[in-house]
């Protein structure tokens, strides 16, 4: 279960320790302006999990699109030398800039 705390956004400006001191002992800490949540901190290591997971959701979710591809007639598939000699060309073409 997530600990969360709710700080005003003032603190930020005039208790940023203590806001840190609050950020290592909770999971999140959402920051309020005028009594409503307006953003919300994390460490960076939970971003950093956050942003693993990001990714390999996009990566899932790429590779699903091309299950269903391979079975779409109009698809045509190139072959894994043809990517790879064009990987090549544009890292070439990239070094020469």
């Amino acid at each position: 279960m997530l600990k969360t705390h709710v700080r005003p956004a003032r603190d930020l400006r005039n208790n940023y320790p203590d806001v840190v001191r609050t950020l290592e002992e909770h999971d999140h800490v959402i920051i309020t302006n005028n009594g409503r949540g307006e953003s919300v901190l994390i460490s960076m290591d939970v971003y950093a999990e956050f942003e693993k997971f990001v990714h390999e959701q996009y990566i899932y979710n790429e590779l699903q699109k091309s299950k269903v591809s391979l079975y779409d007639p109009n698809v045509k598939l190139t072959p894994h030398s043809e990517v790879m000699a064009e990987l090549e060309l544009r890292r070439e073409a990239r070094s020469r800039v």
